[in-house]
């Protein structure tokens, strides 16, 4: 990889040629990717690219072409021109029902094609971009929504502030008009003014980007290659045509304002600029403005408690609690029996260590690594069709080291071993699935081909989530690791007392001591492979966040504008009002009951867009409702209360204006 040739070997050309060891392969170097090249990687850079016989061989032998439980291997393809990607599919079932009958007839084990009905699955290289894309990629989609309407809330913004200053420059208009200038170069001026504003705000925008980019990548893509955002050309590009789209919205409305002056009433009103009238397309601004803010807050308001959701979520074990530990061989080969050996001096080394409550060995971790394995069913027809069974195995402490509770029945223990009946404990959503309103209790499950052995249901224990928070046909059934036809890889799940962080380097310790040769151990705690998997909340939640906050600001320096410069241009009324016998708090009443009026229609009007939207963003919330009125109701409390505090202060003024100063003044 590019980024890997920079850091470890300068960027140099003599590069080619040096030898690199990556696990247990001994590679020769031949050639540099391109810089920002990561092949089908979907999260962070590949130090390195190998060719799939070399790292699968490694593994697995010379059998590895003829396994068919590798969830991780992928094909890529092109579709031929004119072809469809339903037909496309069917030739590519058809292929591996082929290569499955000829597996079949040299291995029975794997089971018939009839029986296991074996299919091709086409999709997108990005999967983001393809029709069923991830909760991260419609997380990022609505997070584009949002900067969006941000932008809309500050180029109303600007738009009502430059139309004020059109406003006090009417008199002015009018002269210049009166004198022949046209329309049209005044609408130009205009225009010019507000470009100006747009490319400094632009500028200012840009460089704060380059920042803000480099936050968020470190809070939520730490593995992702860093790219700058002033040296990227299709972002320049964008922020130059949003710029200018701003510039437009902006400018746009003050001109169109300006152009319609009556030149004979503006001049013949003199200083006093006749009779104050609210202008109706500010107003309108303002109650927009106010609406978007209502839509950003409900969205922020949604993903912080989906985000609390999460958090408080049930996962079927311990994640804050546990460590994670795995052998890396390096080269060194173990055969079957040492790698048992092996398990049992890392398992007793981890379980001697002070703070060590629990320790178990383990197949499969958590958003690790998982393996799933044809099950067949007395009197379930498909068991396929009842949803998605993953496989876990561990040694005898593997449930109480996770902290997952049984609900019926029995975990497996010490007893269960290679000559004793096969058991297993499966989930309780596995159990409703396959037998549902039934005992599963005693209940037979052949694994891995029709003929095979009964193994015994035990146990029942809580749903585990292993792949995905929110699959609702994601089950999961335990084996003990000691009924297993092959070895487990050495790697351990380790239960502490306190922070599993502070217990990161003692375990380490311990446990490379048994490794043998080059071999080494890798310690995380389990939380570092679960967080992952919550980015799209934190994403969400921290950016609607954000820009709701931006947003409310600029409502409220909007309103507050609004209302300052209409107390500057009704100093007359008020003077008169007040030398007529009205009081301060009347005065203050009328202009706070106005600015609540505004909010109060953008406050209705923004709640009824976020309900009419509620169901588009329901797909990336976890299990909260879209609707929620105590969402809904405390946005409406926040605009309001900023609406009275935007209020206030120009209120004041307008109750403190001397009657007989502004009516001497007129």
């Amino acid at each position: 990889g590019y980024a890997y040739w920079q850091t470890q070997f300068g960027g140099g050309a003599g590069v080619i040629g040096q030898q690199l060891r990556i696990d247990r392969i001994q590679a020769t170097i031949i050639g540099v990717a391109p810089e920002g090249f990561v092949g089908m990687a979907d999260q962070g850079v590949p130090a390195a690219f190998l060719p799939i016989t070399h790292y699968a061989f490694s593994f697995r032998g010379p059998n590895y072409p003829r396994n068919y439980n590798w969830s991780w291997l992928e094909i890529i393809g092109r579709r031929r021109p004119g072809v469809s990607p339903v037909e496309a599919r069917s030739d590519l079932t058809a292929a591996f029902q082929q290569s499955w009958r000829a597996q079949y007839s040299a291995d029975p084990g794997w089971g018939g094609v009839e029986v296991v009905q074996p299919r091709g699955e086409l999709g997108p290289v990005q999967l983001g971009r393809g029709p069923d894309a991830g909760r991260d990629s419609r997380v990022a989609l609505w997070t584009s929504g949002v900067a969006l309407i941000v932008l809309l809330v500050a180029c109303a913004n600007v738009a009502n502030l430059l139309l004020s200053r059109a406003l006090s420059r009417r008199r002015e208009i009018a002269m210049r008009l009166a004198l022949g200038v046209g329309r049209a170069r005044l609408a130009r001026q205009l225009l010019t003014e507000s470009l100006v504003l747009a490319a400094l705000g632009g500028a200012a925008g840009l460089l704060i980007a380059q920042w803000g980019a480099a936050t968020l990548r470190t809070l939520f893509l730490p593995g992702d290659e860093a790219s700058g955002v002033l040296t990227d050309g299709r972002t320049l590009a964008f922020a130059g045509l949003a710029t200018l789209g701003a510039a437009l919205l902006t400018g746009l409305v003050p001109a169109f304002h300006s152009g319609r002056a009556n030149l004979a009433a503006t001049l013949k009103a003199g200083a006093r600029e006749g009779t104050y009238r609210r202008s109706r397309t500010r107003t309108a601004l303002l109650v927009f403005q106010a609406a978007l803010s209502v839509i950003l807050l409900v969205g922020a308001g949604l993903f912080v408690r989906s985000l609390e959701n999460v958090r408080g979520y049930r996962l079927g074990y311990d994640v804050d609690l546990v460590l994670f530990a795995a052998a890396n061989a390096r080269g060194v080969s173990i055969d079957p029996t040492a790698q048992q050996g092996l398990n049992d001096r890392m398992l007793a080394a981890a379980q001697s260590l002070p703070g060590v409550t629990r320790a178990a060995v383990a197949m499969s971790v958590p958003f690790w690594s998982n393996e799933s394995r044809g099950l067949w069913v007395p009197g379930v027809d498909s068991v396929r069709n009842r949803g998605r069974f993953l496989m876990q195995a561990g040694s005898a402490d593997y449930f109480a080291t996770m902290g997952t509770r049984m609900l019926l029945g029995r975990a497996f223990d010490e007893t269960d071993q290679a000559g004793t009946p096969r058991v297993m404990v499966v989930s309780e959503g596995m159990a409703r699935a396959l037998w549902p309103g039934r005992d599963p209790i005693g209940q037979c499950v052949r694994i891995g081909e029709e003929n095979a052995p009964c193994t015994s249901v035990v146990g029942v224990s809580e749903e585990m989530r292993l792949r995905s928070l929110a699959d609702a046909r994601e089950f999961t059934y335990h084996l003990p690791l000691t009924q297993l036809d092959e070895p487990s890889y050495p790697q351990l799940l380790v239960r502490v007392a306190g922070r599993p962080e502070d217990h990161v380097a003692a375990l380490r310790r311990v446990l490379q001591a048994e490794m043998p040769g080059a071999a080494y151990v890798n310690v995380v705690p389990l939380s570092r492979l679960v967080d992952p998997n919550l980015r799209a909340w934190r994403f969400g939640a921290t950016v609607f966040v954000a820009f709701g906050v931006l947003a409310l600001v600029l409502a409220a320096i909007g309103l507050y504008s609004l209302i300052t410069f209409d107390v500057a241009q009704r100093r007359q009324e008020f003077g008169v009002r007040l030398a007529l016998g009205a009081s301060a708090g009347q005065v203050m009443r009328l202009i706070v009951g106005g600015g609540l009026r505004l909010v109060g229609l953008g406050v209705v009007a923004g709640g009824a867009i976020a309900l009419w939207a509620a169901p588009w963003l329901e797909a990336v919330l976890f299990e909260q409702s879209p609707r929620d009125p105590l969402v809904f109701g405390i946005v409406a409390a926040v605009l309001l209360g900023v609406a009275i505090m935007a209020s206030v202060a120009p209120a004041r003024r307008a109750s403190h204006v001397d009657p007989s100063v502004t009516l001497r003044g007129d």
